[in-house]
């Protein structure tokens, strides 16, 4: 042959089977030193000999893709052609590549050559829980190879600090169960929920409201940061947090609460249209008068900064008022 197949040249002389890279991945496999029979020829192709075939493998997040080659007799060889129709495929002109018309019992034949050869139908994902449930070194090994670059990877795609939280708790719900994991939390109670969640890397109190109130049936999550806090006080309760500086926990339950109390069960729902009522780009469909009022109230709040930064000292009104000024 000419050359070895490659995936990203087209499609039609390949074969696939479903098999997702948690259950196998080539390069580790293939590419540990433990296995004499393959090569990497391209990048992310593997060639070599299973089963008396010449195949090149690749692989998509969710499929493992496999291309066999027709084995040619030399000239007087006295040999049986195979019974499979072989075809050439123009490559490049003055370049050919001899693939297969393969009939569909040897296409099931192949694929359970392959499944045969990895072990896929082991279950490797319940493997790895069971192992890293008795074995914490184990545990911790798998938790962080593969896969130790998704942090960097995250970062380069504009995550930030976040990157890391996204890879633990990406890997503490696979330790945890998984996608049914997550599934099951839509059945339990809101409060029950929220308390699971927190248990992922990174998941605060608004984070996991907001994974409630937009993927788990929690319509009386309502997700409460700086800004919501700001609403709340402006337009409902004054006073509410007025001894803290900061978002406290006592303070985010105490809004949700009073919220919840007041809308219903609905209660996320009305406070996402209070929140996108607030967002500056949204302004420009209310009426000429509520924008007039409302901004008679943010020169009153701001005033109240100002005198609330006197007591604090020179300089303190004015970063209030400037932090209220961010937060719409």
């Amino acid at each position: 042959m000419s050359r070895h197949a490659v995936l990203s040249a087209g499609s039609a002389a390949w074969r696939s089977l479903p098999c997702p890279r948690s259950e196998l991945r080539l390069d580790l496999t293939l590419g540990c030193g433990q296995s004499f029979r393959w090569r990497e020829t391209s990048e992310g192709h593997w060639t070599g000999v299973l089963g008396g075939q010449v195949w090149t493998l690749t692989q998509t997040d969710d499929r493992l893709w496999y291309h066999t080659y027709s084995m040619q007799p030399a000239a007087g060889d006295g040999r049986k052609k195979p019974k499979r129709a072989a075809v050439v495929k123009q490559e490049e002109p003055g370049e050919g590549q001899v693939s297969e018309v393969v009939t569909p019992v040897q296409d099931r034949k192949d694929q359970e050559a392959l499944r045969d050869y990895f072990q896929l139908d082991v279950p490797l994902g319940q493997l790895y829980r069971e192992w890293g449930n008795k074995d914490k070194h184990f545990r911790h090994t798998a938790l962080t190879f593969p896969g130790s670059d998704v942090e960097s990877t995250l970062r380069e795609l504009g995550f930030g600090y976040r990157a890391r939280f996204v890879q633990q708790s990406a890997k503490h719900i696979l330790d945890t169960g998984g996608p049914d994991w997550l599934e099951s939390l839509r059945d339990v109670p809101y409060l029950e929920a929220q308390s699971a969640l927190r248990t992922l890397p990174g998941v605060g109190l608004k984070v996991a409201d907001c994974v409630c109130l937009m993927s788990l049936d929690k319509p009386g999550a309502v997700p409460i940061d700086t800004h919501v806090w700001q609403i709340a006080r402006r337009d409902y309760l004054p006073d509410l947090g007025s001894g803290h500086r900061s978002l406290t926990d006592r303070v985010y339950r105490d809004i949700g609460d009073f919220f919840r109390q007041l809308w219903g069960p609905y209660a996320g729902w009305a406070h996402s249209v209070l929140f996108c009522a607030d967002l500056k780009k949204f302004q420009r469909l209310k009426p000429e008068e509520q924008l007039k009022a409302e901004e008679e109230s943010t020169r009153e709040a701001e005033e109240e900064a100002r005198g609330k930064g006197a007591e604090l000292g020179e300089g303190g009104g004015e970063i209030a008022v400037k932090r209220k000024r961010e937060r719409t």
